[in-house]
Order: C-alpha cells, then structure tokens, then sequence
C-alpha cells in the first residue's frame, strides 16, 4: 500500500458523471480520508470534476490508464467497462466500488448513501438525503400543479439521441429518457420497445410526437433544430409542422444524480413552453 492511502488519504478516480457530482455535493472531493485524482469523461458538473485528469468514456477504459493515476479507491458506474479492465485493476489491488444505474429516483439515493458510507462521509451523506428528498418532494408537487397535469392526454415526446451527427436513435422503454418524460408528466411517443433503436421516417410518422426532445450536445452534432426537422418524416409530424425542438444537457436531464428534482421540474417547464 502507498504512504499517503496508509495514512489514510486514499486517491479516488470517479467513472460515471452522476457518481462525481455526488461527490462533490458531500464535499467529499479533497479531505483527510481521500483525494479525487481522475474522471472519465462523462463527468461533466461541476466544473472541477470537468477539469480533472480524464480516464476515457467509461465504456472503454483501460487498465494502462487507470493504474497509471496510482489509484487505491474507484467508484464507478455499473456501465464502466470493459468488465475484464476492472478485474485487472482489482487484481493490481485497487479497491473498485461499483453502483448500479437504475433509472428511479432510489437508485440516486442508493448512490448517495453508498458514496457517503465508502469515503467516509456518513454526517455529510445524511444531509445530502435530507436535501435531496425535501428537493423531491418540491420538484413532485410542482409537476402535479403543472399545465401538464389538467390536459386531458399528456404531450407526445420523442427523445432522440445523436452524438455523432450520423444515424439518430430513439428512446423507448426501459431508457433515462423514458423515465425523465414520465416523472415530468409527458408520456414516450416510441412504445412497445426497450433500449434505443435507429429512427425511420416511418416510425416516426407513427408516433406523431408533439415535441422532439434531445441532449444539447446531440443537438449541435446534427446541426441544430431546423437540420434536425429536416431530416426525412419530421415535416409530417405534428411537432415537425410546429417546429417544437426541446434541448438540455446531456449530464443534468440523463445523469440520474443528486440534480434529478431540477431535472425533471426544468424538462416539464421547457416542455411546456415548446
């Protein structure tokens, strides 16, 4: 073992965007028990988590690369990977924590506690809850009171997903931008499917979304709103012929962290206003 982990100070490479941001909201980044040296590269908010040392996309880590930062201590995603890297850097001897990804408000308690317990932190990880639950609450009430909630059908969503401005894909079941559009009061225009699947110009007339939502970073890799309704079936739909285009953030409306009330109270705003 290292000299600064025996003294207790562990260095703690963080993979998974949600998982840094809890991090930092116990303020738990830099103290007497451990240090953040690394993130991968979704892990954007806040700032300082941008600015640290970068891993690579979690899906596709190395063990080179990891060991590399001479961690002792990796909180990771269940998407990190491949499998095979992490068991190599848990062969090296590194301690690897890993936390699901559900996509439910629990699962973001479950990773703040866990967090909370792992570095450490329990008073820090109790407060964090507290927050986090009074903001829940807040955040559900207000999505009961919405616009949302007097219309007799709530508003058709297609989440599309494009990262490489090539082929789009869209939400359906099973996915964070289902479960987004269902805690703000909107409801999948892509049924009986999980995951996420290439668009047609068919399935898209179809689902006759009413608004077309997709990631900020998405939408400035296909070129922005008009490219994207121009693109073949979008003219044919209702959100098409009303040009309603809706962006956020890929971290904030997808991460499922310690965001999740803004989240979803900022997502049934906008698309109340599409």
């Amino acid at each position: 073992m290292r000299a600064d982990a025996q003294r207790g100070q562990r260095r703690v490479i963080v993979v998974g965007g949600a998982l840094a941001e809890i991090v930092y909201s116990l303020d738990a980044q830099a103290n007497a028990r451990g240090v953040l040296v690394a993130t991968d590269t979704t892990c954007t908010f806040p700032a300082a988590a941008g600015a640290l040392p970068k891993v690579g996309y979690q899906r596709a880590l190395s063990a080179e690369g990891l060991l590399s930062l001479r961690p002792d201590l990796i909180l990771a995603s269940s998407e990190a990977g491949p499998p095979n890297v992490l068991s190599q850097v848990k062969q090296a001897g590194v301690e690897v924590v890993t936390f699901a990804e559900r996509h439910d408000v629990d699962s973001v308690r479950e990773k703040i506690g866990g967090i909370a317990r792992t570095l450490d932190v329990h008073e820090a990880g109790k407060a964090l809850q507290a927050r986090f639950n009074e903001q829940w609450q807040v955040a559900r009430q207000t999505i009961s009171t919405s616009p949302f909630a007097t219309r007799a059908q709530p508003p058709r969503v297609l989440f599309v997903l494009n990262n490489t401005g090539n082929q789009a894909f869209v939400a359906g079941q099973r996915t964070a931008a289902d479960a987004m559009l269902t805690y703000a009061g909107a409801r999948n225009a892509m049924q009986g499917f999980n995951g996420y699947r290439p668009l047609s110009a068919e399935a898209l007339v179809s689902a006759a979304p009413d608004i077309v939502l997709t990631t900020d970073e998405a939408l400035s890799a296909i070129g922005g709103a008009e490219k994207l309704l121009a693109s073949p079936g979008f003219g044919a739909t209702p959100a098409g012929r009303a040009k309603r285009v809706e962006s956020l953030d890929t971290l904030f409306m997808l991460g499922f962290g310690p965001r999740l009330p803004a989240a979803v109270v900022t997502l049934n705003q906008r698309l109340g206003q599409a």
